[in-house]
């Protein structure tokens, strides 16, 4: 795993509080392109059917995430390399707002308001999923973590045209999230112990 230089590495702080900053600046984004462009938000409605979908679909993508990790040595290197800065210097409890912040304010936007903006059918899930992917793109040697991301995005994109529902798409990304940092962070611990 190529990690940070430790004089490159941010500290507790400043991964919460960018985390913090991102999400904020992804809701204001979100509300102004549905104010400016008089978009109406897809709906968020409570249906415990689609919690428990979301739930499965998390589960689902975390297996594919973990097998791709063990058999894609790019996609190794760069989820290894992504993680290592944002998840290695919090503590088990940080991980509470590494899943539910990225996971409610990207989704806000990206189906929110991107996919009904540009269009509830196939292109418009597409468009939103290589939006969402490139935010994930952290730098040239990152586009195998930024590829998952997209696919990612198709997933919870359809999910949320098929069920005219944020609930699905907010439920496993928020899952998605914390699955994937605990499963790193015990296989890191472990490691550095």
């Amino acid at each position: 795993m190529t990690s940070p230089a430790p004089e490159d590495a941010l500290s507790r702080q400043q991964i919460l509080l960018a985390v913090a900053c991102t999400a904020i600046a992804l809701l204001i984004g979100a509300k102004l392109w549905q104010r400016v462009g008089a978009i109406p938000q897809l709906p968020w409605r409570w249906q415990p059917e689609l919690a428990i979908a979301g739930l499965g679909i998390a589960l689902g993508v975390v297996l594919l995430s973990r097998l791709c990790y063990q058999l894609w040595p790019g996609y190794r290197h760069s989820s290894d390399f992504y993680l290592a800065i944002v998840l290695q210097p919090l503590t088990w409890a940080d991980l509470l707002w590494i899943g539910l912040l990225p996971g409610l304010s990207e989704e806000l936007l990206f189906r929110g308001v991107a996919l009904p903006a540009i269009g509830l059918n196939w292109q418009g899930i597409l468009i939103s999923s290589l939006l969402f992917g490139s935010l994930h793109l952290g730098g040239r040697n990152q586009w195998p973590y930024a590829l998952m991301a997209t696919g990612v995005g198709l997933i919870l994109g359809w999910t949320a045209v098929e069920t005219g529902n944020l609930l699905l798409p907010i439920t496993a990304h928020i899952c998605i999230n914390w699955g994937s940092a605990l499963w790193w962070k015990v296989e890191h611990d472990r490691d550095r112990a």
